[in-house]
């Protein structure tokens, strides 16, 4: 049996969410209280079923996969002494504790989190929220522009892991036929129809997650890979260019406010688009990367 929900005063909620939930999509969700808080208020837990319902709204199946990340990312909890992440969590919760745990890097953004190693180092820095909004033309940020700032996220860390070959070999499996934007009506070429198209899903999806443990880049790009994933059917996005780019004040909402937009339950967020997303993202930050490093 699941433990109970807890009762949060707002302020206690609001120093959880800025702390310790240093994620856009679930900081928003326990802000507003849509997903309940299990465990203890320095040690929080979340059930993966409602991670999953949520991510689900709107008839997609994102959710399937934010709760895959869930229960592999944030499977340890604080121990009694509260100084580690290394004890199992019960059965169908994971770990609302991000900094600290196994999906935090190097390389990170710097907009929701300090050093990724040490726990309860979330915190907002808006100097670093505005780098990222500065890429923006007329308040809308191209799938491009966040690629150059996953990059440059990458180069400002000495820690960060970059593994070229790994890049390599996602390019050899045909992810994208050029280095450019891969919008959503590529998919059906990336990925097939029919029987083969679920088993090349799965594949691509299962190669991504498993390089973003490894490489620091493939796992900023599957991080804001769920966030464009999460925005493509919002009606706010619009495409520039031949790519997706999404609306500044969207963003805004998300890290700064803490706040989900308007509408969010109703439109359809997938796993196909993740692996699209994510998979363009990775290719355009690689390739800002590199021509980074030879400068």
């Amino acid at each position: 049996m699941l433990e109970s929900p807890l009762a949060l005063d707002p302020r206690v909620r609001d120093l959880m969410v800025e702390t310790k939930v240093t994620c856009p999509f679930l900081g928003s969700l326990v802000h507003q209280e849509l997903l309940s808080v299990r465990g203890a208020t320095d040690n929080p837990l979340a059930n993966i079923e409602d991670v999953r319902r949520l991510g689900n709204e709107g008839g997609g199946d994102l959710g399937d996969l934010l709760a895959f990340f869930a229960a592999g990312n944030h499977a340890l909890m604080r121990n009694s002494s509260g100084s580690a992440l290394d004890t199992p969590v019960q059965a169908g919760l994971f770990s609302l504790e991000l900094p600290g745990s196994q999906g935090s890097h190097p390389g990170h953004s710097g907009i929701l989190q300090g050093n990724p190693t040490t726990l309860g180092s979330g915190r907002l820095s808006q100097e670093d929220f505005d780098r990222l909004a500065k890429l923006a033309t007329d308040n809308f940020l191209k799938r491009s522009d966040v690629g150059k700032f996953i990059a440059q996220n990458l180069k400002r860390d000495p820690n960060s892991k970059v593994a070229s070959a790994n890049v390599a070999e996602l390019m050899a499996r045909d992810l994208a036929g050029v280095i450019g934007a891969i919008s959503t009506a590529l998919a059906s070429k990336l990925l097939g129809s029919g029987s083969d198209a679920s088993d090349n899903h799965r594949l691509l999806e299962q190669t991504l997650t498993k390089l973003m443990g490894e490489n620091n880049l493939v796992g900023s790009a599957g991080e804001f890979g769920l966030l464009f994933a999460f925005l493509t059917h919002d009606p706010n996005t619009k495409e520039i260019e031949g790519e997706p780019a999404l609306a500044l004040d969207r963003l805004h909402g998300m890290f700064v406010q803490k706040q989900l937009p308007d509408g969010w339950q109703t439109w359809k967020k997938s796993r196909v688009d993740w692996v699209v997303h994510t998979t363009a993202l990775l290719l355009a930050a690689g390739k800002e990367y590199h021509q980074l490093s030879a400068n």
